[in-house]
């Protein structure tokens, strides 16, 4: 009798930010994005910290409601070490594969 294995659904969404979901990123890993707009919440953070856009700036940049933009920079508060661990295994990827 042959044995099946069967990999678990794991869900990764935290139910305090029902705005962000995860989708698989470009490097096979999970990534936290804005649900219903593939927009990572790392490019809100990014928005926030590198640019210095205000929460009303970042929304109409990317068509967004207020409180996307609080509950994307919420969730990166939140999740941020997780969030930097994701870039900077996606940047070693990227260097390795040339």
């Amino acid at each position: 009798m042959e044995q099946t294995f069967y990999t678990p659904i794991v869900r990764l969404d935290d139910p305090h930010f029902p705005l962000v979901t995860y989708r698989i990123g470009a490097s096979g890993w999970p990534v936290a994005v804005l649900r219903g707009t593939g927009i990572r919440i790392q490019t809100i953070a990014s928005a926030r910290s590198v640019w210095n856009l205000s929460p009303a700036e970042i929304a109409r940049e990317y068509d967004l409601s207020e409180e996307q933009v609080t509950d994307a920079l919420a969730f990166y508060e939140a999740h941020q070490g997780e969030i930097e661990t994701s870039l900077a295994e996606e940047a070693q990827l990227e260097r390795e594969s040339g």
